[in-house]
């Protein structure tokens, strides 16, 4: 395959989207960032620089920022969605009428749909007709985006069922400071990418609770095996959850101050409740929706998930954390690799 277009349409305004505009507009791509709120945009536009969800960063003079979405994807052939999940399904009805035939739609967005429990792929499949013969992938690995935006070495994978698809985007996708590597394996990087999030929450809980490493290192070990069991049951490669996607964005996510979910879950390890902690949140924490279609999909998969399954009674059916956390260490004694 020959190379691809250098323009890119980044398709929310958000951390994340902000902070790969950011990075691609800086290695001399053409970005255009498409923001939902035209407020927000304005501000964008004015100051150079997302005062809301990404302070302290200059935008490339060279980004185009705009609230139009039909102005934001027309004629692109690179457009990556990091959008929430639970809002992806309607950005993605509202940008079908003016996709390119033959685009790559690339979701960075980590999550399962509630109420169909499907990933951001099969979302992409279900919404995109096969007539416009789009490319799907996925982009996901251990990455804050304030990092990102601060030039910070990093690491990501990006999935696609082709490789040779997968190896055009890495190419594109790659800086100097943000290395791509490719996989073929979708299911994989999206279950990682998700997952991850709710043992995040579960890690938040153990360290707003006063436990040790101990506690934390036991947790990411035992979570990384409830993801890789629903993942090997639902056709993923075992591999990919040692890898960036799996056990390097777990890493991530359950020990950096910078993770949304890690810090839902410290301060209801702390006492708070759910209700007030969303109420002091200006940003999504994508674990909290996503435990809910997981817990799902764990019923309909039959795969065992017990760190899932007290996160979800935790924040949906106000179960207290010291009694999850008993709950846990209570079940009965298991072969270790009996996954």
């Amino acid at each position: 395959m020959a190379s691809l277009s250098q323009n890119i349409a980044v398709i929310g305004a958000g951390s994340w989207g902000t902070a790969l505009a950011k990075l691609w507009g800086e290695k001399g791509l053409s970005v255009t960032l498409w923001g939902h709120r035209p407020d927000h945009v304005e501000e964008l536009i004015a100051h150079r620089e997302n005062r809301t969800y990404l302070p302290g960063f200059t935008l490339n003079d060279t980004i185009r920022v705009t609230a139009d979405l039909k102005d934001a994807v027309h004629n692109q052939l690179i457009i990556v969605m990091v959008v929430p999940s639970h809002v992806t399904r309607q950005v993605l009805e509202d940008t079908v009428p003016h996709l390119q035939k033959g685009a790559f739609l690339v979701t960075a967005s980590k999550g399962i749909e509630n109420d169909t429990l499907m990933t951001m792929t099969q979302l992409m499949e279900d919404v995109v007709p096969a007539s416009s013969e789009a490319h799907l992938a996925i982009l996901s690995g251990p990455s804050f985006a304030k990092e990102v935006a601060a030039n910070l070495p990093s690491a990501v994978t990006v999935a696609a069922n082709s490789n040779e698809d997968a190896i055009a985007l890495q190419e594109l996708f790659s800086t100097e400071r943000f290395r791509v590597y490719a996989s073929n394996d979708v299911r994989g990087l999206e279950l990682g990418g998700a997952l991850k999030n709710i043992i995040a929450i579960a890690a938040g809980i153990c360290d707003g609770m006063g436990y040790g490493t101990n506690t934390r290192a036991a947790l990411i070990t035992r979570g990384l095996a409830e993801i890789t069991r629903l993942g090997v049951k639902m056709g993923a490669n075992p591999l990919t959850f040692s890898g960036l996607a799996g056990l390097g964005d777990l890493v991530l996510t359950c020990t950096g101050d910078l993770s949304r979910n890690r810090t839902v879950g410290l301060k209801l390890g702390q006492g708070m409740k759910l209700a007030e902690i969303l109420a002091e949140m200006n940003m999504v924490a994508e674990g909290i929706k996503t435990t809910r279609s997981a817990m799902a999909l764990a019923i309909r998969e039959g795969v065992e998930m017990p760190i899932l399954t007290q996160v979800y009674q935790v924040l949906y059916e106000d179960k207290d954390c010291k009694d999850a956390v008993a709950s846990l260490l209570s079940r009965d004694l298991k072969e270790e690799l009996d996954i």
